[in-house]
């Protein structure tokens, strides 16, 4: 089974491919670009090719870092989702945010296979937890427990999950999401970003995730 591995940036590509010792027969890794759009129409670019050259992938990761809920992700964990969710995706009205779906459009949740989420989670020491996509990140503690409000399981704030879940689906292909903790949600303070820590802990998570990746079968399922 080829495997689409799926980053925002060239620095969490690189990271993840740290973990390999070398070239992975069947195991692509690729920076698709910030921000659920560009991210979606990257990975369904490359998801096009490989299935046009005859060699479609059977599995797309969405990997890198992003900003943990405390007290539930702490700043160096790593979390699994279990569902990846499009946060923002809906409309603000007086009585609240209201998501797309309850608007009479779209989905806003794709959900992980669960056993290849339980498998990942107990290889890497992760957490599983729902994943949120944004395309504005959170700055403020009002947002952020308002985000947490509305999504009770969720432990991580990024970018490109919803995206390359949306063009996974487009293809049939299912979806994993793996986020190692860089900051807290909330207020911008970079102080407390550990974004070396985070990606060495997502260098370490995958060196433990591959052997998962290789092994799992869509029909396990």
């Amino acid at each position: 089974m080829r495997i689409l591995v799926a980053t925002a940036v060239p620095v969490e590509r690189d990271a993840v491919a740290r973990a390999f010792p070398g070239p992975v027969p069947g195991v692509d890794v690729l920076a698709v670009g910030v921000g659920p759009a560009l991210a979606a129409a990257s990975t369904a670019t490359a998801l096009t090719r490989a299935a046009l050259a005859g060699a479609p992938y059977g599995l797309v990761v969405s990997a890198g870092i992003g900003g943990g809920f405390l007290p539930h992700a702490p700043v160096g964990s790593l979390v699994v989702a279990d569902e990846i969710t499009a946060a923002d995706l809906g409309a603000e009205t007086a009585d609240g945010f209201v998501p797309v779906t309850e608007l009479g459009f779209g989905a806003v949740t794709h959900r992980p296979p669960e056993v290849l989420v339980r498998a990942a989670a107990a290889a890497t020491g992760a957490r599983a937890g729902a994943v949120l996509t944004v395309s504005t990140v959170t700055g403020t503690a009002a947002r952020a427990s308002a985000l947490r409000e509305r999504h009770p399981t969720a432990l991580v704030e990024a970018m490109e999950g919803f995206g390359v879940a949306e063009a996974a689906g487009a293809h049939g292909v299912p979806v994993l999401e793996i986020r190692a903790v860089s900051n807290p949600v909330g207020p911008r303070d970079r102080a407390a970003w550990r974004i070396g820590d985070a990606l060495a802990a997502l260098t370490e998570g995958f060196g433990k995730l591959t052997p998962v990746l290789e092994s799992w079968e869509h029909h396990d399922d």
